[in-house]
This record gives C-alpha cells, sequence and structure tokens, in this order.
C-alpha cells in the first residue's frame, strides 16, 4: 500500500450553526507517507481529522480513509485508524502496562498479553511498564498514548497535535519513531505548529480558517510561495528599532526575529528592496548587515494567513 492513496477527499465541509468552520477541503495522501497538517489554533485541524476517521460526519462532501467511505463506512474506519488527541486521554491511576491491556481488551487484541509486551518494547517503555501514567513526564506520556494507538495494528496514524508541551529532545525521539513506522509502511497524518516538525514531513498542507491554502512538499511550497527574503544582523538595539519600522510596511509579507537578525520578506526582490529602501537611514547604523537568503516555510505560512479571510464572522467562511 505504500504507494495508494490512503486519504482521497473532496469538497469536506462541516458547519456548527451559521458559523463554517470546514470549507470545500480536497487533500490526497498517499500509503507510507508522513503527512503534515499546519495551520493556527481554530483552523479546523482537528475538525478535518475528525470527519477522516469517521468521528464526525462532514455536512457536504464525499471521500475515502483507506478505501472506505467516511460517510457510510465509519465503523470500519475507526477500527483501521490509531487517533492520537491533544490531550492525553489514558487512565492516570493505571500503569503504563494496564493502560495498554485496557485498550487491548477494547480492540479485541489477538494475543493481548503478547502484543503488550512487544509495543512496550518497541516504544522503550519496559522499565516504566509498571509506573503510573498520571506519574509520567509529558514525553513519556506521549509514548504512551503511541503505543496506545499502535496496539490494534492500524494502516494509519492520526495525531492531533502530539508534541505540544513536549521538550525537544522528547520531540525528536517521537520524530524518529514516526518516520521508522512510515519505513515499514504506515501511514500517518499529523498536525503541527513547529516549523521543524514541518520540515520532516514528505508533504504538506496549510489550512487557515476552515479553508485549505496550499498542498504539496516544503520544496513545492516555498518555491510556489515566489517570495524573496533578506537577513538583517546587527546589535541588538539597533535591529529593534528597525524591527518596528518594518513592521508598519505593509508592503511587506513577515518580518520576524531568529536570535540576532531579522528575517523580512516580500513578494518580490523588488518591492523588498523598496520597503529596506524606505529606512534606509536605518540600515546606514554600525554594524547592521543586509544579506540575501531563501525563504523557509515560516515565512510562508505567515504569507499565506496575510491572504486568508476569516471565518469567526455570523456569515462563516466566505464562498
Amino acid at each position: 500500500m505504500a504507494q495508494d492513496i490512503v486519504i482521497d477527499v473532496h469538497g469536506l465541509t462541516k458547519r456548527y450553526g451559521e458559523r463554517t468552520v470546514v470549507q470545500r477541503i480536497d487533500m490526497q495522501v498517499r500509503g507510507g507517507s508522513i503527512y503534515g497538517f499546519l495551520g493556527p489554533n481554530g483552523s479546523g485541524k482537528t475538525t478535518t481529522i475528525r470527519m477522516l476517521c469517521g468521528l464526525l460526519t462532514p455536512d457536504e462532501g464525499e471521500g475515502t480513509c483507506l478505501g472506505l467511505d467516511i460517510r457510510t463506512q465509519a465503523r470500519q474506519i475507526k477500527r483501521q485508524v490509531g487517533y492520537m488527541t491533544q490531550k492525553f486521554g489514558l487512565y492516570d491511576d493505571l500503569s503504563i502496562e494496564e493502560n495498554l491491556d485496557f485498550i487491548a481488551r477494547i480492540y479485541d487484541v489477538p494475543q493481548r498479553r503478547a502484543k503488550v509486551d512487544a509495543t512496550i518494547a518497541r516504544l522503550g517503555l519496559q522499565e516504566r511498564r509498571k509506573q503510573l501514567a498520571g506519574a509520567l513526564s509529558g514525553g513519556w506520556k506521549q509514548r504512551l498514548a503511541l503505543a496506545a494507538c499502535l496496539l490494534h495494528e492500524p494502516k494509519l496514524l492520526l495525531l492531533d497535535e502530539p508534541t505540544a508541551g513536549v521538550d525537544p529532545q522528547a520531540r525528536r525521539v517521537f520524530w524518529d519513531q514516526l518516520h521508522e513506522l512510515a519505513a515499514d509502511g504506515l501511514t500517518v497524518l499529523v498536525s503541527t505548529h513547529y516549523m521543524d516538525e514541518a520540515e520532516r514531513c514528505h508533504a504538506l498542507a496549510y489550512i487557515c480558517y476552515g479553508r485549505m491554502l496550499a498542498q504539496g512538499t516544503a520544496e513545492e511550497l516555498i518555491a510556489q510561495a515566489a517570495l524573496a527574503s533578506r537577513e538583517i544582523s546587527g546589535p541588538a538595539d539597533a535591529l529593534a528599532q528597525l524591527s518596528h519600522a518594518l513592521r508598519e510596511d505593509t508592503s511587506l509579507r513577515s518580518v520576524a526575529s531568529f536570535g540576532a537578525a531579522l528575517h523580512v520578506s516580500g513578494d518580490s526582490d523588488a518591492v523588498l528592496d523598496a520597503a529596506l529602501a524606505r529606512v534606509d537611514q536605518q540600515l546606514r547604523a554600525p554594524s547592521l548587515d543586509v544579506r540575501r537568503v531563501e525563504p523557509n516555510l515560516e515565512d510562508v505560512f505567515i504569507a499565506l494567513m496575510q491572504n486568508a479571510d476569516d471565518n469567526f464572522g455570523p456569515e462563516g467562511a466566505k464562498p
């Protein structure tokens, strides 16, 4: 299944009252890939994920997940999907082993005890198997939640911001595990806010205010945005003053601080150079250096957000 289309949906729409929270989403996800789902809080990522796995029925649209109709075969889809929610959903007063045994019973996993033991070993949980889940750190809770998702050998993992609040080392270990799973043929759809995680995905989609704004590999999204970028480095006080002036310039798409430098992006070299010319006096400050750089994913997503219509009004998303 590694190259089959595992998720293929068209026109997915979901409304709550007068507000349209997801509008006409089209998605295709290939088997054996890690598909990153990005967007700000409230953008519709969780709602879309729940429609894909049969937990929500779309108001409009159609499609398949694992070859099954998302409207009429939701029960069958649920049996083949591992869904990891944003909030830790296992029992704090049960141990790692007891939680996994409970989940294995729910799914009626064959050779339950052997499967629990194998999953504990695969996720590196052996030394903590008797520890109560409530006493685990965020990284270990994350690892336990992933183990619970894998017990019934799903064909698709849906992970809803799984690394929120987890330290960088635990995040790196978690992503190494996801790549191992994908290499074994498991398909992963993961929502995230972290740009370093987005760069580790095979393909990406960006959703904002309920609309799909862009899809493709990281390289494709950067190329499609056609942004021009400059990096300005120098003393912190001079950069702070320059940053304030540049943020007031509506012709620019993004102005962001990265350590001891400013990253500035515009729609073209001409637009960017004109904006910098308007602050020429400040750029002449001692030790300020301007150099051309390639735009990054954060530049692209900030630019996409600036063009998106907010769907929080009483009429919902605009048609």
